[in-house]
C-alpha cells in the first residue's frame, strides 16, 4: 500500500468559532470554502456543537475535519483544521485566543478599545471568558483573531503578545473618529513632548 504524502502547508486553520450555550453563532471566521454558504456553515456549527457540548474530551474528528475545544461558562471556543492537520498546532491557537480574552476581558480599570490592562496581581486571577463579556467588547476579540491567524496560517500563540498587539491597535484610533477631547489631549500630549526634546 502506498503512503500518502502531503506537501507541507502554512495553512494550518480552516476556522476560528465561538458559540453559546445554546449553539448560535457569536464569532466565525472561516478561512477557505469548505462551507461557503451561510447555511452551510451554520448546520456545520450546530453539528459540531452536538457532538461537543456534553462531553469533556478536546478533540474531535468530524466530516472529516480535526476540531480542537474548549468551554467557558457559556461558551464553546472551537479552532478547525483538515484531517491531517497537526493537533497540536490547533490546540496552541486555541489556546492562545482563549488566554488573550481570558486577560483582555479581566475586569479591572479599563483601557483604549473596552480592553482591560493585566497587572501582576490579577495574573492568579481565573481563566474564564463569559458571553456578556465578549459581546461587549467585539472589537477586541476580531483585532485578537486577526493577531493570531491571517488567511489560515498562525502567526502568533503567545496570548502575551496578542493582548499587547491589540491594545497597541486599540489606543491608534483614526482622527475622524476621535472625540474633541480625545483630539485636544492627544494634541497637548504631542505639544509636551516636543517641548520636552
Amino acid at each position: 500500500m502506498e503512503a500518502l504524502i502531503l506537501e507541507p502547508s502554512l495553512y494550518t486553520v480552516k476556522a476560528i468559532l465561538i458559540l453559546d450555550n445554546d449553539g448560535d453563532r457569536l464569532f466565525a471566521k472561516y478561512y477557505d470554502d469548505t462551507y461557503p454558504s451561510v447555511k452551510e456553515q451554520k448546520a456545520f456549527e450546530k453539528n459540531i456543537f452536538n457532538k461537543t457540548h456534553r462531553t469533556d474530551s478536546e478533540i474531535a474528528l468530524l466530516e472529516g475535519l480535526t476540531v480542537v475545544y474548549k468551554s467557558s461558562i457559556d461558551l464553546y471556543f472551537y479552532v478547525i483544521g483538515s484531517s491531517y492537520e497537526n493537533e497540536l498546532m490547533l490546540m496552541a491557537v486555541l489556546n492562545c485566543l482563549f488566554d488573550s480574552l481570558s486577560q483582555m476581558l479581566r475586569t479591572g480599570s479599563t483601557q483604549a478599545g473596552g480592553l482591560h490592562k493585566s497587572s501582576s496581581r490579577q495574573a492568579w486571577a481565573t481563566k474564564n471568558v463569559e458571553k456578556r463579556a465578549l459581546l461587549e467588547n467585539m472589537e477586541g476579540l476580531f483585532l485578537a483573531v486577526d493577531e493570531i491567524v491571517d488567511g489560515g496560517v498562525i502567526l502568533e500563540s503567545d496570548p502575551q503578545q496578542v493582548v499587547h498587539r491589540v491594545a497597541l491597535r486599540g489606543e491608534d484610533v483614526p482622527l475622524t473618529e476621535q472625540t474633541v477631547s480625545q483630539v485636544l489631549q492627544s494634541a497637548k500630549e504631542q505639544i509636551k513632548w516636543s517641548l520636552l526634546r
